[in-house]
């Protein structure tokens, strides 16, 4: 009786703090959403708590009236579905192949893969690599940029290592397969979990990445949608300081306009969150049982 009520203790504290860590990441989340659909006004004297207030739309619309955002939508899912695709091309046959003990000079490889980890080559070197390569103002360099991350390399070899029994690989080297094969009809199949982990890594990077636009995209019909919502929120911004600074000299109708503006403002910010996170959300579920496993990896060891 006595081992009864402590596992039920112990299942009631553990519900407890599972939902409070629950409240914790999902209100921010929610409260963008109801705050981007709730009245200015009421956001901003913070009427806005548990529900939206005064329902309206005027947010999104201010924002998606902006082109460049459907531009940067396009050039997003461009980069993103492109970028992923070359980083798995580059991640998972390398950690297959550094999986293999038998491999010729497997520690050396590493060892040079640990070094980038910690040295890079710097900013304005990079820089100039890519402007000699003629990559500047291309789809290409914000594609190939960041093609593989050692960490992510490491997680991917753990799991080959790990997970896949080395016998399937004996027993299709009875069978006289070579390494492509093996790869291609053993490891492949097997590794669905890990290469989920790795499409959601590489394609939160991609999809959030905007510093790369910023140093080698000057062209504004090849910027990301992350550089295009950065502009509406500095030009938002810019305006209302510029209000700000004429508001001495404005009427009391010019002055409440200014300050309406202002309010609008303040949910076209958490419209444009929601805007940037959406596709992500919707993109989660689907790869959510994969990920879950692949995530564990290395977790235990028999």
């Amino acid at each position: 009786m006595k081992t009864k009520k402590k596992t039920s203790l112990f299942d009631v504290c553990n519900t407890l703090i599972m939902l409070a860590v629950l409240f914790l990441a999902a209100y921010p989340l929610y409260y963008t959403v109801i705050a981007s659909l709730s009245d200015p006004n009421a956001v901003a004297s913070g009427e806005v708590v548990w529900a939206p207030v005064n329902v309206t739309m005027d947010a999104y619309k201010q924002v998606l009236a902006y082109k460049p955002i459907w531009t940067g939508y396009v050039n997003s899912l461009y980069y993103t579905v492109m970028g992923t695709l070359f980083n798995l091309f580059l991640t998972i046959p390398a950690a297959y192949a550094l999986s293999k003990k038998y491999l010729p000079f497997r520690s050396g490889v590493m060892t040079v893969f640990f070094i980038t980890m910690y040295f890079g080559g710097g900013l304005v070197p990079t820089y100039l690599l890519v402007k000699g390569m003629g990559l500047l103002n291309s789809r290409t360099v914000m594609v190939i940029m960041g093609g593989l991350s050692v960490y992510n390399l490491i997680v991917s070899r753990v799991y080959f290592s790990t997970s896949i029994s080395d016998t399937l690989y004996e027993a299709a080297d009875i069978d006289g397969a070579g390494e492509y094969r093996k790869f291609f009809s053993i490891a492949l199949p097997l590794a669905k979990p890990i290469i989920a982990v790795m499409v959601l890594y590489y394609a939160v990077g991609h999809w959030n990445g905007y510093f790369d636009a910023l140093i080698y995209i000057s062209d504004k019909a090849l910027e990301p949608l992350q550089l295009a919502l950065r502009k509406v929120l500095i030009l938002n911004q810019n305006a209302l300081n510029e209000e700000v600074l004429k508001s001495s000299k404005l009427n009391a109708e010019a002055l409440m306009e200014s300050v309406k503006r202002a309010r609008a403002a303040y949910t076209m910010k958490y419209a444009m969150v929601f805007i940037g996170s959406f596709p992500l959300l919707v993109t989660y579920p689907f790869v959510q049982k994969y990920f879950v496993k692949g995530v564990m990896i290395g977790a235990v060891k028999e």
